[in-house]
């Protein structure tokens, strides 16, 4: 499965046993918290946050998980109280369901060896490693979930007994916590877990916000995207808004493509050349978090567009759950989102976006039309996000109930 050995911290360092550490470091005061996920924890930059926050608190922490599907850089973690194990990722099918089986056999085999403080369970496949951690042993668990299954009309007999594992670890848990109130509000009635649900939103560092964005020096406007790449999160609707512009408008894209919407990359390249703007759109590679946020450096507008109609509960139910307008934020720019009524809420509203219509060219050119004619205007919503990131949008405030719920025991 996976290799239970890593290298010490810094180029040429000799490796060294997890295990070993974990069989010295049992006792009273050693507190070890064990995150687990049949997912690449990588993809989800609240893990590593929280994982920094407790760290920070005297607590050692072991991430479970498998390695990337997609192209996500693992985010740096120089910690040498966090450790990481992954095994390799298993594409779906039958192979995939006898992978799942040895990984729950691995996770609780860890959970043996290293008798965690707490579980922190973080997707709906991990709920029957945390039960059982839970009912076997007694350990504490949070269950945080990032995603959330879909409504499905046809329900595998496998995906049955996972959706009954995730409502009784729901009700057995310390504590559950969703990335938005909507979703919060669906768990409880899906899994009848009481008070135990808090919302945490997914935003970055308090630590990550350094310097604001220095302003574009290019006679136009500059848009900026970065994460998974697909036609729900960056429709090709935005280079033909682009195109009707009368003012130059550049794009700057930071990101990987993720199973299913593969060659979209290729695509939006061939419409940008369709359309004659030339150099003006800009594909970078994925790049690790520590260099991420800084990639947004010379631009004016973050895209947060998601679809006005979809069946994904993810993208439907996503203001607040989305790291990306937080992270914009975080940087001063402006936001650009979509026209629906809770991301109108929460950024619209207070003055930090505009909104529009992420499918029709006209509603995505009218905003880009405003946002170029109001530079001045334009920053300041930047300026006031990011204000608001330091103030309370921030990881440290988000995370602090399920912080002191953790640190208290």
């Amino acid at each position: 499965m996976a290799r239970s050995v890593l290298r010490r911290p810094g180029r040429g360092g000799r490796p060294w046993s997890i295990a070993d550490r974990m069989c010295r470091g049992r006792g009273a005061a050693v507190r070890w918290i064990l995150y687990v996920q049949y997912t690449d924890p990588s993809a989800y930059p609240p893990l590593h946050h929280s994982a920094r926050l407790l760290s920070d608190a005297g607590y050692r922490v072991l991430f479970l998980g498998t390695r990337r599907a997609h192209g996500a850089v693992p985010p740096s973690l120089p910690d040498s109280r966090i450790r990481v194990l992954q095994v390799p990722y298993c594409p779906p099918g039958w192979r995939q369901k006898v992978h799942y089986g040895a990984f729950v056999l691995w996770a609780l085999a860890w959970g043996v060896r290293c008798r965690p403080r707490w579980v922190y369970a973080s997707d709906p496949l991990a709920s029957p490693i945390a039960l059982l951690l839970r009912l076997l042993l007694g350990l504490r668990v949070v269950y945080h979930e990032h995603d959330s299954p879909g409504e499905r009309r046809r329900v595998s007999p496998f995906m049955r007994i996972i959706a009954r594992a995730r409502s009784t670890l729901a009700q057995r848990a310390e504590l559950c916590v969703l990335p938005n109130q909507q979703r919060a509000a669906r768990f409880t009635t899906e899994t009848r877990c009481g008070p135990r649900v808090i919302t945490v939103w997914n935003c970055p560092l308090r630590s990550e916000v350094d310097v604001a964005t220095a302003p574009a020096t290019r006679p136009g406007l500059v848009l900026y995207y970065h994460g998974n790449i697909s036609p729900d999160l960056l429709p090709v609707a935005v280079l033909e808004a682009m195109a009707k512009s009368v003012r130059p408008v550049w794009l700057r894209v930071v990101g990987y493509e993720t199973p299913g919407h593969e060659g979209y990359v290729m695509r939006l390249r061939h419409e940008a050349d369709r359309l004659e703007l030339g150099d003006r759109v800009e594909f970078l590679p994925p790049r690790p978090r520590s260099e991420l946020l800084g990639s947004a450096e010379g631009c004016d507008v973050g895209l947060a567009l998601v679809p006005m109609r979809s069946e994904d509960v993810n993208l439907r139910m996503l203001a607040g759950a989305s790291n990306k307008a937080f992270e914009y934020l975080a940087r001063g720019l402006a936001l650009l989102v979509s026209d629906l009524p809770d991301w109108r809420r929460m950024y619209v509203d207070p003055g930090y976006a505009v909104a529009c219509n992420p499918g029709d060219p006209e509603s995505i050119a009218a905003a880009l039309r405003w946002f170029a004619d109001n530079r001045e205007t334009m920053q300041r919503m930047g300026g006031s996000g990011r204000r608001r990131i330091v103030a309370e949008w921030n990881y440290e405030t988000q995370f602090r109930p399920v912080f002191e719920e953790i640190t208290r025991t």
